[in-house]
Formats: structure tokens, C-alpha cells, sequence
């Protein structure tokens, strides 16, 4: 499977953060994504607040890609796609 079919195939890998404090949610969802290959996706669930605000920021900082952001139930769900690190 090519990597685009795996990014449209749906997030390789869920990590549930609900509950989680800053910065532990970013440096998990770091550590994640460095276990996974360029171009795949990952779902993570994030609470309202500064987890929500700081994450996707955090991660774009980091050279990967936001996809989206959408509100599930009382928390969000972001898409983020793992960029080539070099």
C-alpha cells in the first residue's frame, strides 16, 4: 500500500489522551509518531483547553502535518499525518 492510500485508508494509529496534562499529551503523541513511517496517520484524542491549542501547534512545530480537527463528544480528534523528520 502506497502512502497515500494509507493516509486516505484512515489513521494507522488512535492514542487516547483524554485526561492527559501538558505537556505529557505532546511529548506522547511525539514519541508516537517517531515509532510510526513517513506519511502515515495518526488520531488523537485531546481535551478542550490547552491541550487542543497546544498539540496541533506543537506537532506543526515538529515538521508534521495537521489534517483536521474535529470535536467528538466532550474532547477533539486530530488527524496528523508524520512528515519525514530530516
Amino acid at each position: 500500500m502506497s502512502e497515500q492510500e494509507q493516509s486516505s485508508a484512515g489513521p494507522a494509529s488512535e492514542l487516547d489522551l483524554r485526561g492527559v496534562i501538558c505537556p505529557y499529551n505532546f511529548v506522547k503523541t511525539k514519541l508516537k509518531l517517531e515509532t510510526m513511517k513517513e506519511g502515515e496517520v495518526l488520531s488523537v484524542l485531546l481535551d478542550d483547553g490547552d491541550p487542543i491549542r497546544n498539540v496541533p501547534r506543537s506537532v506543526e512545530n515538529e515538521g508534521h502535518t495537521v489534517l483536521s480537527q474535529e470535536r467528538v463528544d466532550q474532547a477533539f480528534r486530530v488527524l496528523i499525518r508524520r512528515e519525514d523528520s530530516d
